[in-house]
């Protein structure tokens, strides 16, 4: 485990660590005694309560607790696939939400597990961590093996190039049993060329798919998150919109035709045209 320094914030101790990705530090939320904030090298990766897992502080997180709410009914147990795992948030809701739930997280930084195994207890239950990139842990799932899929694939505050094409969604639903979902957390800013090639991916593979995300970001008047859904079940988008219309960062859903004209006529992405998602702009971290 990469050496261990202390500071004090509000009384509190601020714990950092290296990672594969750079310099990790862990701060006290002020509100919260049992609550922390990750960071990597400056950018908020993730916040977990230990006390209460589910709560989500993160906009985009509440949004993706959404998708676990609504992808099976109330407290049924799922078998869940989480590419990319940070402080492994979304894996501690599920557990506590929909407990006997058998969940995959592929983090290929295992420095960065190990700081997170250390300063925040995991809880129990079938959660198993694989030091493996997002795309390789697909290539061995087998075929059917997961209810849900959910992607938070970020190096830095990017997402990779190899993460973002069609091909890469081909994986993901090759893993899905027949009805499962696939959940993505995309980020982008003004003009939205990439989140236009995601929708249009996502739209090519799966026979139905939403989009929530903050009115601004939808807007391209600023940088942030869009958390992307796709089944080739029915989506509950009337549900999906009155969760996400009582949060305190309010958003809108995209669905149907409206989704499909979002794409702009943008071309599918592949592993022969792809790019990382764009880089934020200095100082903008929404995540």
């Amino acid at each position: 485990m990469a050496e261990r320094t202390s500071r004090r914030r509000q009384g509190r101790e601020i714990r950092s660590g290296r990672a594969d990705g750079g310099e990790v530090l862990l701060l006290p939320d002020p509100d919260r005694p049992d609550a922390w904030e990750l960071h990597l090298e400056g950018a908020p990766q993730s916040h977990v309560d230990l006390a209460d897992p589910t709560r989500l502080a993160f906009a985009y997180q509440r949004r993706l607790g959404h998708v676990v709410d609504l992808c099976a009914p109330p407290g049924a147990a799922v078998t869940a696939v989480h590419l990319g795992g940070g402080a492994l948030t979304l894996a501690r809701y599920l557990a506590v939400t929909r407990p006997r739930s058998q969940q995959q997280v592929a983090e290929p930084d295992t420095r960065l597990t190990a700081l997170v195994r250390a300063w925040l207890p995991l809880p129990e239950g079938r959660l198993r961590v694989r030091g493996t990139d997002a795309r390789q842990l697909l290539e061995r799932l087998p075929e059917g093996a997961a209810d849900l899929v959910i992607a938070d694939v970020f190096a830095g505050a990017r997402t990779p190039a190899h993460c973002t094409s069609v091909d890469f969604l081909d994986l993901a639903r090759r893993a899905l049993r027949p009805g499962g979902w696939y959940a993505a957390n995309v980020t982008d800013g003004p003009p939205l060329a990439f989140l236009r090639g995601q929708v249009a991916g996502l739209l090519d593979r799966f026979r139905h798919g939403a989009l929530t995300a903050d009115p601004a970001v939808l807007r391209g008047r600023r940088f942030g998150n869009a958390v992307l859904v796709a089944s080739d079940a029915e989506i509950p988008v009337a549900d999906l919109r009155r969760r996400v219309a009582t949060d305190p960062q309010p958003a809108r859903v995209v669905s149907g035709r409206e989704l499909a004209d979002l794409t702009g006529g943008a071309a599918l992405v592949t592993d022969a045209t792809v790019g990382a998602s764009p880089p934020p702009p200095p100082g903008v971290f929404d995540r």
